[in-house]
């Protein structure tokens, strides 16, 4: 039976958080408040209670849910290989609105979906959560609400989304703040090198870049390091290269433009624009016209004179 308590409410709130705990550890969803938007909450290390959470809001194994955590120092339980500056940024940001990609501890036995090794970490800056995290430990949880709609701001938005599924809904008021935009929590891909945000949210790309200065924005790409002067002196003289070793830097803008539209889901064709207009020729490629008639010896005279054009000839 689903159950909704007050959590404004100091007896609705014991007695909920008590109920959540049973929920989670009978493999049942709850949703609770975040410092973003409300979540929908399982058992991590139950992949049963995870298959639960992805179809509750009706979302394949392909996006596997986020882990909230309730402590900095539970990040190294959950994965390995952290980096420097993935502990800078979570110290700086923890708790709140910054999830972490991270490498999974391979020996932890649990089945998220599809994560390639990986898992996506975050401690929420929200007492009620944070309550719930340390009688349940690391929760997998994600928006509470149904893909591909809003994202619910009370806990009486994200019944109205996901009803029955869910067993206990702690209500703790507008997530983040009545009449201001729900915004999810920023995502940062540190794995790679350098870090990259893959999704825009709570914590600005400016505001990272003050602890990893180094880290790409959304669509944003390594620039490509210029040829040095001593370099292109060096080249041999370009009557005696091949096309590909004239226009190096030329083709490696053709790649990369095109690995990019690759990249962000640009058409077969828009690709094929910038591949054609690389390639094409310009003015001083077409074969110069003669404008002159072409000059001749008259044997006659021992002078020279201009041949007449075919045209005049025919006149």
């Amino acid at each position: 039976m689903t159950t909704t308590y007050n959590c404004t409410s100091d007896d609705q709130r014991t007695e909920g958080l008590q109920h959540a705990q049973r929920a989670i550890s009978e493999k049942k969803c709850v949703v609770l408040p975040t410092d973003t938007v409300y979540g929908i909450a399982a058992d991590a290390f139950s992949p049963l209670a995870v298959t639960m959470l992805l179809a509750s809001k009706g979302r394949s194994r392909q996006m596997p849910p986020p882990v909230l955590i309730p402590r900095v120092n539970a990040l190294d339980g959950l994965a390995t290989d952290v980096p420097a500056d993935a502990r800078a940024l979570a110290q700086a940001f923890w708790p709140g609105g910054l999830t972490l990609i991270l490498h999974a501890q391979p020996s932890l036995d649990w089945d998220l979906g599809e994560t390639k090794g990986t898992v996506a970490l975050r401690m929420p800056d929200d007492q009620i959560a944070l309550e719930l995290l340390g009688l349940t430990g690391p929760l997998a949880v994600s928006s509470a609400n149904r893909t591909g709609q809003e994202a619910a701001q009370t806990a009486s938005e994200a019944r109205l989304q996901l009803a029955e599924s869910v067993e206990v809904y702690l209500e703790g008021g507008f997530r983040p703040v009545k009449g201001t935009a729900a915004l999810p929590s920023t995502i940062v891909d540190a794995t790679s090198t350098p870090f990259r945000v893959v999704r825009q949210g709570a914590i600005e790309l400016e505001q990272l870049r003050e602890i990893v200065p180094s880290i790409l924005g959304v669509g944003e790409s390594v620039p490509a390091e210029a040829p040095a002067a001593d370099d292109a002196a060096a080249e041999e003289p370009q009557a005696d290269k091949s096309p590909a070793e004239e226009f190096p830097a030329k083709e490696a803008a053709a790649e990369e433009a095109t690995a990019d539209a690759v990249a962000e889901g640009a058409s077969a064709s828009a690709v094929d624009a910038v591949v054609t207009r690389d390639e094409a020729p310009t003015a001083d490629d077409a074969p110069a016209e003669v404008t002159e008639a072409a000059v001749v010896e008259d044997p006659t005279q021992g002078t020279v004179k201009p041949e007449a054009s075919s045209e005049a000839k025919s006149e």
